[in-house]
């Protein structure tokens, strides 16, 4: 089944690192309670923001290592973790807002709870013993995935898993991906999955797993308008041969920030106006329209305020792109 086939015909789509309880507001000091927050989120303007850019998707964070999430969850709350998951449910209402729109859209989870705090590490039985298959860990967050994607069904087009590393803490290696798949299609058999395992900006470009149905493609530099395959200087620059990653039929696509450079631009995470743009228009354009040609995807992460909308000058060339790919 070809999950995939919107991604190819698409123009582009945007992400956003908001991570429950939020990153650093525009004004006023940030909101640490996370029903609080999670209910100040601006939807309205944010659906218009994401609207005016003229983008065919959107990725949203249900939570990532913050020890929250922006969705409620029962499992969570079973496993002892009362009050980590938001009242509101704010993922399903984007997806619903998204969907109206004729967009799609793409859920984000982490594929580890490595970094959160202890209630979440205890709650999802997270072990720190190096080299685990994380049996018991691997049980749990799928029951919590698999409530997520029975409620949010049809609305959720895809699943991006971030943190996939091969490294002994996490050993994706021994991660039951038939499992985490199942799970994330019960809402909808069509979904696409993703696992990221650090992908281009670690100097890998294949799949973590021949199951999954796109690269993850996580970016952390263009140059001259093509992706830095490592963070070595001297890595080679790449850009897509066409749809699929060589010798699979995994949809090829990138994921780039666009606020900042070198690790800097997934998350508003100090206090303070957000970074302006990072590339021309000429570059990044240039790399768009490149990835197109051969039917290859780009997701272009912007910056988000806690209050639910995007930098200025981000959302600005956001704009400018839509208006370029359709000009064009």
């Amino acid at each position: 089944m070809d999950r995939t086939s919107w991604m190819s015909e698409g123009s582009f789509g945007v992400m956003v690192h908001w991570l429950a309880p939020g990153p650093w507001p525009q004004r006023g000091k940030r909101i640490v309670d996370n029903d609080k927050a999670v209910e100040a989120f601006d939807l309205d303007c944010f659906i218009s923001e994401f609207g005016s850019s003229r983008a065919d998707w959107l990725i949203f964070t249900i939570g990532q290592n913050m020890g929250y999430y922006a969705s409620p969850n029962s499992v969570l709350d079973r496993y002892g973790a009362v009050g980590r998951c938001s009242k509101r449910d704010l993922v399903l209402e984007i997806a619903q807002r998204v969907k109206t729109m004729g967009k799609r859209f793409i859920a984000y989870l982490p594929s580890e709870v490595n970094a959160q705090d202890e209630v979440i590490k205890r709650a999802f039985a997270w072990t720190d013993e190096l080299g685990t298959e994380q049996a018991a860990f691997q049980r749990r967050y799928t029951e919590f995935i698999a409530e997520y994607s029975l409620r949010f069904g049809d609305l959720c087009d895809g699943w991006w898993y971030d943190g996939c590393y091969g490294w002994e803490a996490f050993n994706n290696r021994l991660y039951d991906f038939p499992e985490w798949i199942r799970a994330s299609r019960l809402g909808n058999a069509n979904a696409a999955v993703a696992f990221n395992d650090g992908c281009f900006c670690c100097g890998f470009d294949q799949p973590v797993t021949p199951l999954q149905d796109a690269l993850f493609g996580e970016v952390e530099t263009l140059i001259d308008g093509k992706i830095r395959l490592g963070r070595d200087p001297n890595s080679p620059l790449i850009l897509p041969q066409g749809r699929f990653v060589p010798g699979t039929n995994c949809q090829w696509h990138a994921m780039v920030p666009i606020n900042g450079k070198d690790m800097q631009g997934w998350f508003h995470g100090e206090e303070g106006e957000i970074a302006p743009a990072c590339y021309s228009d000429e570059e990044l354009f240039s790399f768009v329209d490149r990835c197109r040609a051969v039917r290859g995807a780009v997701t272009l992460n912007a910056l988000i305020y806690q209050e639910g909308h995007l930098g200025e000058d981000g959302l600005a060339q956001l704009e400018r792109l839509g208006r370029h790919l359709v000009s064009g």
